[in-house]
């Protein structure tokens, strides 16, 4: 079954629930499925015109589905689910969804009209009285169904489509302010109120908190789950967009009383003020959920108020994550390859692969660029057997015309470290390019090793168990026990590059990191570990650490980065 189909499905049950609709099972899965696919065409269409909607609307209507319940359920499942289910998002934005949902009720209530005034012309005929009457009632009815269609059914609130329609209105208002804040307030771990106490408790909590938020903003709206969005008109600054938002988490901070149990919460909000004639008022919403987002990742409890630079730089992270899957379809990420230099003799003993991607417009990046964003949004499984699969086919060829093939070193980030098909997955690789197992090393940071599920310390002793070496990064800043670092199938440590940038120093400073480096070196020695140092840019460390007894090398004055045709002269 398609997306699609499982999303007809679902509203073609939500609304033959609301009201009653003359039709077989089949006959209203394959009817919503057509609206469905309608739907999805008009939002990805470009240019994007909202009228696709308001006839979907107006087909909706021709089902006798006219219970004021039934449409409410079809906004809330298109708001809420659609850009979800059809898998939308990053290439519809939800200002579209809304635009589009708006313009369904505006065809759905439009076609209800109209068949209003069929029935009215039969009316004519009858007793004036009795036709009075049903005009009053179908315009109540008609008055319900606008309601629901703009408010939120839990709440009563008005809706992200109400919400959405006061901002837009700002600019052609009679009464239209010059400035105006929009505050959007998000409850925090509300989704464990829903999993402790059950969800009739959660939402008699959500009408609690829009009850309190009502008594001091008059224009408040439910966004949907536990968002809820305060508008702010004639403000003359961002202060007087910030003291509401800070009064209204002030208040919800006292405690809930529901059904017996006190609920003490919190909750953080993202905030917008700007002037009306400065971009579309719309998007404001958007900025101000951005906002709360930031709220959020800094702690809970706050507000933090909308910043275009901070924006900016989200926005390029979004859009450079977005474009992972496809550079690695198009074969954007290779590696560079950094000499591991014996410190005995000046040999090359390893070689350790560096993640670069070449991008189009960008040029080449670096790891630091896309490596924490593909750790983000769990791309870096794929991206890592990719790379460790290009290091494995590059220490082959090296390994067909060197004497005494080197080890190829690759980082592991700690999301693979954790992913439970890893250890099989360096399997096939090496299997698939006839790699020996004691030619790769796999590095972890120390850091990542600590704070890794009890899991990862089975992945790598899986990995040991196949052959491959492994190795400590930034080795001395995790701060592993003695302890715990024997328990570890550990090859080696990479000694943290901070420790090495000190040597030289004068005073002090330097002669306790050239003590430091001489523990850490020792230590490793007595472990029967081979100890590397990374970051040698300078004759003096070079000179230092040999004399300390390190046996590996990395850094500049050994060798740059470079292409692995390079690496040997």
């Amino acid at each position: 079954m398609t997306a699609a189909q499982r999303f007809a499905r679902a509203w073609a049950q939500a609304v033959h629930e609301a009201s009653y609709v003359l039709m077989t099972r089949s006959e209203r899965e394959a009817y919503f499925l057509d609206l469905t696919e309608r739907l999805a065409a008009a939002l990805t269409a470009d240019p994007f015109d909202a009228y696709g909607g308001y006839q979907v609307g107006a087909h909706l209507a021709e089902t006798d589905a006219i219970a004021p319940e039934a449409l409410g359920r079809t906004v809330t499942l298109l708001s809420t689910r659609m850009l979800t289910d059809l898998e939308l998002h990053g290439l519809v934005g939800r200002d579209r969804l809304t635009t589009l949902v708006e313009a369904l009720c505006m065809g759905y209530t439009a076609a209800l009209q109209d068949r209003t005034l069929d029935k009215q012309d039969s009316l004519r005929r009858a007793d004036i009285t009795a036709r009075t009457e049903a005009e009053q009632a179908l315009r109540r009815s008609e008055e319900r169904l606008r309601h629901a269609a703009l408010h939120d059914a839990l709440t009563n609130l008005p809706n992200r489509a109400l919400v959405t329609h006061w901002l837009a209105s700002l600019r052609t208002a009679p009464d239209a302010p010059e400035r105006f804040g929009v505050c959007v307030i998000g409850i925090d771990r509300f989704t464990a109120v829903n999993n402790s106490l059950g969800y009739p408790v959660g939402d008699r909590l959500l009408v609690a908190v829009a009850e309190r938020l009502s008594l001091f903003c008059d224009e408040v709206g439910h966004l949907g789950g536990d968002q809820f969005a305060l508008l702010i008109r004639d403000t003359g600054g961002p202060e007087d967009a910030v003291k509401p938002a800070d009064r209204a988490l002030a208040a919800l901070r006292a405690p809930f009383h529901i059904d017996g149990h006190e609920l003490p919460m919190t909750a953080s909000a993202g905030v917008v003020e700007r002037a009306v004639d400065a971009g579309d008022p719309v998007d404001a919403l958007r900025a101000a959920a951005m906002s709360l987002h930031w709220a959020k990742a800094e702690g809970r409890d706050r507000f933090e108020l909308f910043d275009e630079v901070r924006s900016a730089r989200e926005v390029a992270r979004y859009k450079l994550s977005a474009e992972m899957p496809g550079a690695l379809a198009r074969g954007e990420f290779g590696l560079a390859y950094q000499p591991l230099v014996s410190l005995s003799d000046g040999t090359v003993a390893g070689i350790e692969g560096l993640a670069r991607w070449h991008h189009p417009e960008l040029g080449e990046l670096p790891p630091a660029r896309f490596i924490h964003l593909a750790e983000d949004s769990g791309f870096i499984v794929p991206l890592g057997i990719h790379l460790l699969e290009r290091a494995c086919q590059q220490a082959m060829r090296w390994r067909a015309t060197r004497p005494e093939p080197p080890v190829v070193s690759v980082n592991l980030a700690a999301r693979q470290l954790c992913h439970p098909s890893l250890a099989a997955d360096v399997a096939t690789v090496l299997d698939r390019t006839g790699l020996p197992a004691e030619l790769l090393q796999l590095e972890i940071t120390e850091s990542d090793v600590m704070t890794a599920e009890a899991d990862a310390v089975g992945t790598l002793h899986a990995l040991a168990g196949l052959g491959v070496r492994v190795a400590l990064d930034d080795f001395g800043t995790g701060y592993c026990s003695l302890a715990y670092l024997r328990r570890l199938p550990v090859h080696g440590i990479k000694l943290a590059g901070a420790f090495i940038a000190g040597l030289g120093r004068p005073g002090l400073a330097g002669r306790t990191d050239e003590a430091v480096l001489t523990t850490l070196v020792h230590l490793g020695h007595t472990l029967d570990l081979t100890v590397t140092a990374e970051g040698i840019e300078s004759v003096a460390q070079l000179e230092a650490l040999r004399a300390i007894g390190c046996d590996l090398g990395q850094g500049w004055l050994l060798g740059r980065p470079t292409t692995a045709d390079r690496i040997f002269p």
